[in-house]
């Protein structure tokens, strides 16, 4: 214990709590992406029993334990991985605003269709159209908004999602 013994209580404190910290991070990953993070065996079953549990005080005891096994592990490929997936996320949230921004546009400036279909390859403008026209109506009307979702999955499909490989492909967020 003499590495430690350099470290002042604080100092080893601090560590330990974010080490529990990046643990709570792990827990509230999806099953797929914690297989990717290349965990322990000891410590992947630990941060999936944190998922099981529900009781409160039960899963506050779980994630200790999760952090007291992240002090045994090298935390820098943990953090680095987590970052890369908390960047798709932003990357993917980004890319969700530009459709809304497009539909939203689509349906209060007739004249942007054009504009639209000049940026994103379209092979059925006329289908985009209508889509556009019935949910403009839906909304004059307070009709529910079944052709605004509709038109939301088809820019959804003209418009391709981020690459979620470290290139970052910005989709022209000028649109607003």
């Amino acid at each position: 214990m003499e590495s430690s013994g350099t470290l002042s209580k604080t100092q080893r404190k601090k560590q330990m709590h974010e080490m529990q910290v990046l643990g709570e991070q792990l827990v509230k990953l999806k099953h797929e992406q914690l297989a990717q993070m290349g965990l322990p065996d000891t410590l992947l079953d630990a941060v999936l029993e944190a998922q099981r549990v529900k009781t409160r005080e039960a899963r506050r005891r779980q994630l200790q334990y999760v952090g007291r096994l992240m002090r045994d592990v090298d935390a820098a490929p943990i953090r680095a991985r987590l970052a890369i997936l908390g960047g798709r996320s932003r990357q993917h949230s980004a890319w969700l605003h530009l459709l809304e921004r497009w539909r939203e546009r689509l349906l209060t400036d007739e004249d942007s269709l054009r504009a639209f279909a000049e940026e994103h390859p379209v092979e059925d403008l006329q289908r985009l159209r209508a889509l556009c026209r019935t949910a403009r109506k839906e909304r004059e009307e307070g009709r529910p908004p079944r052709n605004y979702r509709a038109l939301f999955d088809a820019l959804r499909a003209i418009i391709p999602p981020p690459r979620s490989s470290g290139a970052t492909e910005t989709t022209d967020e000028t649109h607003e």
